[in-house]
């Protein structure tokens, strides 16, 4: 007689934040998922929600707030993990009902609470997890963490408190789980952190031996730049290049060395730089480095070498003490480094960050003047940068594909490789193959242009 295997309870997953949010949403679902649960879509039909918190500002705070609220009132059954795990007690006094707090990447904390809560039962024999883990992402991106939290103590930055000092993964598990990932469809790979080139630094760079593509066995130090030589060796089932892009990459000293792989077309040609600002006192008062001219003349020489070289940045305007010629010369900066893509924000106070006791507070009024001045300056340097793309045959991913209109024209929504996903821009494509899929990577020439995105046709 057949062993009916019994119905497995069903978790729900809310996850907010940054990327390195979402790979720990995806390893808490992955471990869940081989302990015999299910995953639902909604609310209704969870028997426990996980909300996944963002504690970095105030703001995110309050947003986590509103998503624990609903996920209360939709469920009633509610789990919550991540950064602002770390202040359980105004979640608790907010919502005492909760059925557990954990704080950030503790895993098996919050893996044990959803056990206690919703207990499985898994059929010894079963396998409910594909080798590559549960991703919520689609199948062709994926987020490759290679570290955990930060030797930095940035004024503005609570990270440190919330996720800890650098804790760096090893090179040979990095480069298994990347393996993986394209064995599974993954055909970009984003590489994050809370400091990419700070890679290894915490285990001095330990070796570990790696068996590449080609079936050469060889030794990959823990540092960025072994770590990017070898993901550029990865290939696709199909024998296609992996698109691999940095993320928040300090710029150190060593990252001169990853822009020839770029110009070779081993990796990337893109570089996620959080400068946050070009001031000298406004750098110092951040406990930020401040030789913005040195980096100015190696954006130069990068641009020499990799002329395709896509940079983006985000900056903090408004800053304690920031003076009105602070933000003329973080203006002038930008205008002369012309980086492609740049997010600004207002400084925003967050709890038991050392920037709330500097002086010179600014007036909201000011930090929204500055911060629509940068806005326009940086969306003017954009346009033309896109303008100049004009004309050009570039490869671009595919990430969505729409229904033939009134004439039977198909529309794509793609990416080239100067655009992260949901970060960046778009490619907008017209008159695409009925036969194109999700993933795909092929050729395009730019037609328009506008602030932010490009429009085109494959060729």
């Amino acid at each position: 007689m057949a062993t009916q295997i019994p119905s497995p309870p069903k978790v729900g997953m809310v996850s907010l934040g940054c990327p390195k949010a979402l790979v720990d949403s995806e390893r808490i679902l992955t471990q869940l998922r081989s302990d015999g649960y299910d995953l639902s879509p909604d609310y209704a039909g969870a028997d426990v929600v996980l909300v996944n918190t963002c504690g970095f500002l105030d703001s995110a705070k309050e947003e986590s707030l509103e998503a624990i609220g609903e996920a209360m009132a939709e469920n009633g059954r509610v789990i919550v993990t991540g950064c602002m795990g770390n202040e359980a007690d105004v979640i608790t006094a907010r919502f005492p009902d909760v059925l557990a707090v954990t704080g950030a990447h503790q895993y098996v904390d919050v893996v044990t609470a959803v056990h206690a809560a919703a207990p499985a039962a898994r059929g010894e024999f079963v396998d409910l997890v594909p080798d590559a883990g549960l991703k919520l992402t689609p199948r062709h991106y994926s987020y490759l963490k290679i570290s955990e939290g930060c030797n930095h103590r940035c004024s503005f930055c609570i990270i440190p408190s919330l996720r800890g000092d650098l804790i760096s993964r090893r090179p040979d598990a990095i480069l298994r789980e990347a393996e993986k990932l394209v064995a599974a469809g993954t055909k970009e790979i984003l590489v994050i952190s809370q400091d990419t080139s700070a890679y290894g630094v915490d285990i001095r760079h330990q070796p570990r031996e790696w068996t590449a593509p080609s079936g050469e066995r060889r030794e990959v130090r823990a540092h960025m730049t072994d770590l990017a030589e070898a993901l550029g060796q990865l290939r696709t089932p199909a024998g296609e290049n992996v698109w691999t892009r940095l993320h928040y990459v300090y710029p150190y000293p060593h990252v001169d060395k990853v822009i020839p792989l770029m110009a070779e077309g081993k990796i990337t040609p893109y570089l996620d730089i959080p400068f946050q600002h070009a001031a000298p006192n406004v750098l110092k008062r951040m406990k930020r480095p401040a030789n913005e001219a040195k980096v100015l003349q190696r954006v130069k020489s990068w641009r020499d070498i990799c002329p395709d070289l896509t940079i983006r940045s985000t900056f903090v305007v408004g800053f304690p003490g920031e003076t009105e010629e602070d933000f003329q010369y973080l203006l002038d900066w930008i205008e002369e480094a012309q980086l492609d893509r740049v997010g600004a924000f207002r400084f925003e106070p967050v709890e038991g960050a050392a920037a709330n006791d500097l002086d010179g507070a600014l007036p909201e009024e000011v930090k929204e003047e500055r911060y629509q001045r940068i806005m326009e300056a940086t969306a003017r340097i954009s346009a033309a940068k896109l303008q100049a793309k004009v004309g050009r045959t570039l490869p671009v991913i595919i990430d969505e594909i729409g229904e033939p209109d009134e004439d039977g024209d198909i529309g794509a929504t793609a990416r080239s490789q100067a655009d992260a996903p949901e970060i960046d821009g778009n490619v907008f494509l017209r008159n695409v193959s009925a036969d194109l899929q999700m993933g795909d990577i092929i050729d395009a020439m730019v037609e328009e242009a506008d602030e932010h995105d490009l429009f085109g046709v494959p060729v």
